[in-house]
């Protein structure tokens, strides 16, 4: 069974720029693509140059393409329901914040600065004919453990990155939610105020 992109554009109520109207988060990957140094340095590249607070930049990544130690390493923490289909991506990109500078001062953004740096990252990926799934069923402290990280250096995510494979491969219940309908509260819901 074949996804077509066009069946996968969001319907929004209000018109939206279509790289973000179009981007979705596949779990079926094709497990013979591959993804260059080139293609992965300019999805990092855009997570660069995602908004910081003052500048600081608290975010790090682990960049790992399938068929290496640490992408094998990566894909060991997940929880076993994300292991099933991740392996399959072409690379997993471990985004990591600093919560606190070398002199022990919190850096209280850190983490909404790394979602930042990965929605870059999304979009980019998605300008670029990739497609991105993040990933949050994982062990934290796993990671942390195997790439020798301080304490500071906390694994928030893990995005997988690839093309499109067959949704059939994926098997039940994955398929399932891999044709699913797309859906997304109301906007009503979600504006608290618009004044």
């Amino acid at each position: 069974m074949s996804i077509s992109l066009s069946d996968r554009r969001a319907v929004t109520t209000h018109p939206i720029a279509e790289v973000l109207a179009e981007r979705w988060s596949p779990r079926s990957f094709n497990p013979s693509a591959q993804i260059d140094d080139a293609q992965l340095s300019v999805l990092l590249e855009a997570a660069r140059w995602a908004p910081s607070a003052s500048n600081l930049q608290p975010v790090r990544f682990i960049a790992a393409r399938r068929g290496t130690a640490e992408f094998d390493a990566i894909v060991a923490t997940l929880v076993g329901f994300n292991q099933v289909w991740a392996v399959r991506a072409s690379a997993l990109v471990v985004g990591i914040a600093v919560t606190a500078g070398q002199d022990g001062t919190p850096h209280r953004w850190a983490e909404y600065d790394l979602g930042q740096a990965i929605a870059h990252l999304s979009v980019q990926a998605h300008t670029d004919g990739l497609h991105v799934h993040q990933i949050g069923g994982f062990d934290p402290r796993a990671i942390a453990d195997h790439f020798g990280l301080a304490d500071t250096f906390v694994p928030v995510s893990i995005t997988a990155i690839g093309t499109l494979g067959e949704a059939a491969a994926l098997g039940e219940p994955y398929l399932s939610r891999e044709v699913a309908s797309r859906e997304r509260l109301p906007l009503d819901d979600l504006v608290l105020v618009l004044a």
